[in-house]
């Protein structure tokens, strides 16, 4: 986080609420029906996208208004959010791939056959 967005955040940012990731939320206005007002979320740690629940997601976005601060899993099919794992030590590689920890190449077959004219 930048000092600009501190030094913002200090003087017109309005706390809103807080996520399951301890993200927190800010407007510069208490109207969350004012389509000029600002969000913003400071983020607790690594400043990554992913981080951001659906949900949250959303009210940034001013698809809803109304923030979810008591937002709670609607639909049995729904996943508890996840951020993204590319490029850490926990990103899904197939098991073909070398960074699999499953990799082993003796187990590789070629699915196709050379063509020949």
């Amino acid at each position: 986080m930048s000092i600009g967005i501190k030094i913002y955040t200090w003087f017109y940012g309005k706390y809103v609420g807080k996520d399951e990731f301890e993200n927190i939320y800010y407007s510069n206005s208490n109207n969350f029906n004012d389509q000029k007002a600002k969000r913003w979320v400071i983020f607790n740690g690594e400043i990554e996208a992913s981080k951001i629940p659906p949900h949250w997601h959303a009210w940034l976005h001013k698809i809803v208004e109304e923030p979810p601060l008591n937002y709670k899993q609607k639909y049995s099919w729904q996943k508890i959010h996840k951020s993204n794992m590319t490029g850490t030590k926990d990103a899904y590689y197939p098991s073909s791939h070398p960074l699999s920890k499953n990799y082993n190449p003796d187990q590789i077959k070629d699915d196709h056959e050379s063509w020949t004219p």
